[in-house]
């Protein structure tokens, strides 16, 4: 399955194993760990907590793969996206995109991670010593989705 969103941890390099394992076609892959930082704005954080809307995030991360299967010549994408309580280190995200050559599997990569970041139903609530916030979006993140456009 392409993509899966989950509560439980996630091996990169077995689902990179997975994914490539027998694929002569493939002679590029990218892989992108998202992983909760220690400090955030400044403020040790404790905990973080992702909430999401499980049937519109889904839909969101289904969609936003298949666009990237159409613009980049790609041979296989994987999106992994984790919800529920996480410590720092943990990981939050995986995206795995394949390609014949290297820049198709970068692009692929990135356009993944950017529309992740701004159009897919998930909420960040960090938990530190001073008490807990929801992250607001980030205009840098829109710009970034900004690149893409035709």
């Amino acid at each position: 399955m392409p993509v899966r969103i989950q509560s439980d941890a996630f091996d990169a390099g077995a689902e990179l194993m997975a994914l490539t394992n027998g694929r002569p076609d493939i002679g590029a892959s990218v892989t992108f760990v998202g992983q909760v930082r220690e400090l955030t704005g400044g403020k040790s954080l404790h905990t973080m907590t992702l909430e999401h809307y499980p049937a519109m995030a889904q839909a969101e991360l289904e969609r936003i793969e298949a666009e990237a299967r159409v613009r980049f010549e790609v041979q296989d994408i994987e999106v992994i996206h984790r919800f529920g309580d996480l410590s720092p280190g943990d990981p939050i995200v995986l995206v795995i995109a394949t390609s014949a050559s290297r820049q198709p599997a970068f692009d692929a990569a990135n356009f993944i991670m950017d529309f992740l970041k701004t159009n897919a139903p998930f909420w960040k609530k960090e938990h530190d010593a001073e008490g807990s916030h929801w992250v607001d979006a980030k205009s840098s993140d829109d710009a970034a989705t900004q690149r893409w456009q035709k």
